[in-house]
């Protein structure tokens, strides 16, 4: 009873998927403790920011119908509120509170400003104007080196609790210091985990049904009685304003902030990418899109590296599996899991239950 009113009702409905959700969700709790080194978990907390991260720009693709290329732009403006914030002011909380409001503030302003000039028209122009918009904005986060650091971007220092050499405990737990890093990870985990629920929330609310309705027949919704433009609105603004959050993460974790890093488009690209594989109009799908794509990214060269060094005797096959093509095999994966999961991982999954369920 209790999962189900966290999960607001809405629950996975695939043993299958449950399993992947609940393991992601393991894995990420005892990473630290589990998966020893600096790499292994700076993935799991990429992983937490990319939840995050593409949960909210599937409530405007998968669930409002709305194609948008602005959402690394707040993602950025995340980043960057907090990291000038910190490095202007100092390493202080009061520093991250005033750096998260005003990126809050501006994301909402950017927000409000495209969604009510913007969401009027059609599909394709709104998304010319969203891309246009972002990379004016990464133009000029790369311009204004004085103040941003440009393309070099900006380091900070972050408040001391969050910092390597901060120790909470003298003894170890399970092997492992209680130290700033893992403590910044935690903040991480659990911040992700209350804005995935909160996402979760708001899909399975009366103005989730809305928004879906809208994505459904525009038309319709707006014959009934909805505004639709101020529904759009408003599922932008909201996008926007976790994009900015997750933005905040990043950058406390990484305590650097940059235009490749936060304001490049391969950055949409994975995003994008990890909707498609997860599922769209499924919070759920960017839970296992986003776990399944970071991995791959990080661990796939590695595992071809040792399957090219297997092969060695095979000249075809370790040259097939080489290292430098793991961008080749990623974008294999990428088709076939399309080509078997059309509606996402999720989307398939939720879908064979559904079929098992009927008489």
């Amino acid at each position: 009873m209790i999962i189900k009113t966290l999960l607001s009702g809405d629950l996975p409905r695939s043993r299958i998927l449950s399993a992947m959700l609940l393991a992601v969700l393991i894995g990420l709790i005892l990473a630290p403790f589990v998966f020893p080194g600096a790499r292994s978990l700076n993935v799991a907390a990429t992983i937490c920011v990319f939840v995050v991260l593409v949960a909210s720009y599937d409530l405007l693709l998968g669930y409002t119908g709305v194609v948008s290329f602005a959402h690394t732009m707040f993602y950025g403006i995340g980043a960057y509120g907090v990291g000038l914030a910190l490095n202007g002011m100092g390493p202080s909380w009061w520093a991250v509170f005033v750096g998260t409001s005003g990126a809050l503030a501006l994301s909402l302003v950017l927000a409000l400003v495209i969604g009510l000039f913007s969401l009027r028209v059609k599909a394709i122009f709104y998304a010319m104007i969203t891309l246009a918009v972002a990379s004016a904005f990464a133009v000029l986060a790369s311009q204004l080196s004085d103040f941003t650091g440009g393309e070099d971007g900006r380091t900070f220092r972050v408040p001391e609790m969050l910092q390597p050499g901060f120790r909470l405990l003298d003894t170890e737990i399970l092997g492992r210091a209680i130290d700033g890093k893992l403590i910044t990870y935690y903040l991480v985990f659990f911040s992700a985990l209350a804005l995935f629920l909160f996402m979760l929330r708001i899909v399975n609310s009366p103005f989730g049904r809305v928004l879906q309705a809208i994505r459904e027949n525009d038309f319709r919704a707006e014959a009934l009685g909805y505004r639709t433009v101020i529904y759009r609105t408003l599922a932008n603004c909201l996008g926007a304003l976790i994009a900015t959050l997750a933005g905040v993460l990043m950058a406390l974790w990484l305590r650097y902030v940059g235009p490749k890093t936060m304001l490049s488009f391969e950055v949409m690209t994975d995003i994008l990418l990890i909707v498609v594989i997860g599922g769209m109009g499924t919070v759920y799908g960017a839970v296992i899109g986003s776990a399944l794509f970071i991995l791959a990214q990080n661990y796939l060269q590695v595992m071809m590296g040792k399957a090219s060094v297997a092969m060695s005797g095979i000249p075809f096959l370790a040259n097939l599996f080489h290292p430098d093509r793991w961008l080749l095999w990623l974008g294999v994966l990428f088709v076939l899991s399309v080509y078997f999961f059309p509606t996402g991982i999720v989307g398939r999954l939720r879908a064979r239950a559904l079929t098992r369920e009927r008489p």
